[in-house]
């Protein structure tokens, strides 16, 4: 039976946040996508409200399940996942010069999100079960590099280097969470730095190649791989302090900006509400982060604990890597904005992981 004190705990600032989230994110992608006399947007807002809607019932289903129950089936959902992902290396849909998704016939199923909250249970179940009092050592990581790399190698093969890229990030500031040790952390510094080299001297794909020399020098190619960069930065600037109004945006209704209603949904967001709403946008956002950390604090549980941490990681790595490849600071890698970009997966994911962080919130009375 379901412990009537979870209904009493539900945490409802956690919920109105995401429902914030929700109600900017179809304001803005019917913004996005409408154009002036005739209406497009109206498709993709009501399917982007149907994902939400199933976002919000896988919500409150896993914040239903106790949160120990991901523990003890979290290795069978991560070697599924990484199943999935083989499987779309041969047969996954192709768009867009890459592999990435499955048909479902009603969506597009993509793997590699799901692969962040498989990869974060898995370090949580790893490190709650292995408690290292002087910190992790070289040795104690060959098991969580290991589950790192899996998932990691399979989604650079679709290929996805920013999702793959975001594997890394999620898992390093897990071990860091976990406390490394400072030879082992200079030691993963080092290691990193030069497999990174080898890998963008060697490995980059041409494509890639472009992006990075376009990031560092958009003029260069200001129609092509600088493209992007450039119109997302117009329209950012061209909100200024107090924005244009909404629909009003230049950049958004003369077709300039691309990916307008996916990547680069934040610079519609921009050049509409300005500085001042982009600001108390964000503060948003802030608010989730620092909400579920705190409700990581205060669980009882270390695989709670390192699980809230984990997930509150994906969206601030999300959050992060969209706002600096919008406003020309990292390269464009197609990195969704959470909660707020057009797409079917990228909701069910980080509604997953919302619906986990409150079955950690609803239990913090609970002893473990």
């Amino acid at each position: 039976m379901i412990d009537k004190k979870l209904f009493a705990n539900f945490d409802w600032v956690l919920f109105i946040l995401i429902i914030a989230l929700f109600f900017i994110s179809l304001a803005e992608i019917y913004s996005a996508t409408h154009k002036e006399g005739i209406i497009y947007g109206s498709d993709f807002v009501v399917k982007q409200g149907i994902w939400f809607l199933g976002g919000i019932i896988i919500f409150f289903i896993l914040g239903v399940i106790d949160y120990h129950f991901y523990e003890r089936w979290c290795l069978f959902f991560y070697w599924a996942v990484n199943l999935s992902l083989v499987y779309v290396i041969f047969e996954g849909r192709l768009a867009g010069g890459s592999q990435r998704w499955i048909s479902l016939g009603f969506m597009n199923l993509q793997p590699s999100e799901l692969a962040k909250i498989a990869l974060v249970l898995v370090l949580a179940r790893h490190f709650s079960k292995n408690l290292f009092i002087k910190g992790v050592g070289l040795r104690q990581l060959i098991m969580p590099i290991f589950y790192t790399m899996v998932p990691f190698i399979l989604i650079l093969k679709q290929p996805d280097l920013g999702t793959a890229g975001t594997l890394v990030l999620i898992a390093g500031l897990i071990i860091l969470f976990v406390k490394v040790g400072k030879k082992t952390l200079w030691s993963l510094i080092g290691a990193g730095s030069i497999l990174t080299i080898v890998f963008i001297m060697f490995f980059l794909k041409e494509y890639q190649r472009k992006r990075i020399i376009s990031f560092l020098n958009p003029g260069q190619d200001p129609l092509g791989a600088g493209y992007h960069i450039i119109q997302s930065k117009i329209a950012i600037g061209s909100g200024m302090f107090y924005g244009k109004g909404y629909c009003e945006g230049t950049q958004n209704a003369l077709s300039f900006l691309p990916e307008q209603h996916t990547d680069f949904i934040f610079s519609v967001f921009a050049e509409e509400w300005g500085f001042l709403g982009s600001i108390l946008f964000l503060c948003l956002y802030f608010c989730i982060l620092v909400w579920g950390l705190k409700i990581a604090g205060s669980c009882r549980s270390r695989f709670g604990i390192i699980t809230g941490v984990g997930l509150v990681s994906i969206v601030f790595w999300q959050l992060f890597i969209n706002l600096g490849m919008v406003m020309g600071i990292f390269p464009v890698v197609g990195m969704p904005l959470p909660l707020v970009s057009y797409g079917g997966t990228s909701v069910i994911t980080i509604m997953s992981g919302m619906g986990i962080l409150m079955s950690i919130s609803m239990r913090r009375f609970m002893a473990r």
